[in-house]
């Protein structure tokens, strides 16, 4: 039998596939920042968008998707129709290429429409098969760290069909870095950046927050603003910086020509308001530590009596939409909603984010676009309200 010739070590400018995670309803948004760090072959499927790129260009989509959750690179595809199928499918990936006995490693699995009915059960075989497979060669196995591991694999079976691929973010991107404040559930700065895109705010127009909370939706929104690599603020190392190929010179570089992109000066008016002077504060901390006190203006206001403070911009709002506020209550707030965008913000685009889609109906405006997302296992829509100018004092008048 021949011999194998090894394997050509890939170089930072060779292509290979890359599949990047995200949520619902957000994927034609990340396939847009895909297509503007140079992806090619973009395909959107679900929660997920498949490319092709080098390693630069998944060392730049770690720093620059806004949308992104996990940056997967696939290494293996195959069929597994069952336990021992998968055990020897997994085992004919050489591991010690992958990664090094002495570091740590964790599965997250992923199980749709299988045989296999939990992704649990199929992250331990996999588990298994790489240990044995280091422990055949050398006599020593690899540990398993669950929460803070050197190499994250990911696992994805969706019927029979599997995919293995190596995690390059390591912990979800989601985590920015800049959060120091959340009183309660805060948005996830995935979904607060895809809202803004899908907002279509341009921006330089003034933005608006009304009930900013800990303030994340005008962390994003000024982030893009400023052109400012969310990736820069994150406080762990990414995946890929533990894996085989890592080539420091070429991330710093890339790491260098973000930070170089940012904008100094403010690009627009970024305005929040929150009635809760333990949010306003919250939001300040959290401000600060994103470094966009010169951008962001934070005041304690109620909404309800506020005034547009230009002619024009984007107001986006997620209020609150949880069954702790009384039916009533939540059904008068969302009805004074509508009544101060549409008295008080003429000329803006306002988008309402919620799960209370009972409530939502109280606002009493006609919606120009309704976006079905999720917050968590919430079922949401994005409410996008158009409110003309000009027309109060015609009201006046006849009135």
């Amino acid at each position: 039998m021949h011999k194998h010739k090894p394997k050509q070590k890939q170089k930072p400018t060779d292509n290979f596939n890359i599949s990047v995670t995200t949520l619902a309803g957000l994927e034609e948004v990340l396939a847009e920042e895909l297509r503007a760090l140079d992806m090619e072959y973009i395909k959107v499927g679900n929660r997920v968008v498949s490319c092709s790129g080098n390693l630069r260009q998944l060392y730049e989509a770690n720093l620059w998707c806004r949308t992104a959750i996990r940056i997967l690179k696939p290494i293996r595809n195959f069929k597994a129709r069952n336990e021992d199928d998968l055990y020897e499918q997994v085992q004919k990936t050489n591991w010690s290429e992958i990664f090094d006995l002495d570091q740590t490693f964790a599965i997250d699995a992923v199980v749709s429409h299988s045989t296999f009915e939990h992704s649990l059960f199929v992250a331990q075989l996999t588990k298994d098969a790489i240990v044995d497979q280091f422990r055949k060669k050398t006599g020593e196995r690899p540990s398993v760290d669950r929460i803070r591991p050197d190499v994250r694999l990911n696992l994805h079976m969706h019927e029979n069909m599997v995919t293995l691929s190596l995690d390059s973010s390591g912990d979800s991107l989601h985590r920015r870095g800049y959060r120091l404040q959340t009183n309660v559930a805060p948005l996830n700065e995935v979904l607060a950046a895809g809202i803004i895109s899908l907002s279509g705010w341009d921006k330089k127009s003034t933005f608006i927050d009304p009930m900013a909370g800990s303030g994340t939706f005008l962390i994003e929104a000024a982030m893009m603003a400023q052109n400012i690599a969310p990736g820069l603020f994150r406080r762990d190392p990414f995946g890929f910086e533990n894996w085989k190929d890592y080539n420091k010179e070429l991330f710093e570089m890339v790491w260098r020509t973000a930070e170089a992109k940012e904008k100094k000066e403010p690009q627009a008016e970024i305005i929040g308001y929150d009635i809760d002077p333990d949010y306003v504060e919250a939001a300040r901390t959290n401000i600060a530590n994103a470094g966009l006190e010169h951008v962001i203006k934070v005041e304690e206001a109620d909404f309800f009596k506020t005034n547009a403070p230009t002619e024009q911009g984007v107001l986006v709002m997620n209020p609150p939409y949880n069954e702790r506020i009384l039916s009533d209550d939540i059904n008068l707030l969302y009805k004074n909603i509508g009544d101060t965008l549409k008295n008080n913000y003429q000329g803006f685009d306002a988008f309402v984010f919620t799960g209370n889609l009972d409530a939502a109906k109280s606002i009493g405006l006609r919606a120009s676009r309704r976006t079905p997302l999720y917050n968590g296992a919430i079922d949401c829509r994005l409410l996008k309200y158009e409110l003309y100018g000009g027309s109060k004092r015609g009201e006046e008048q006849n009135g």
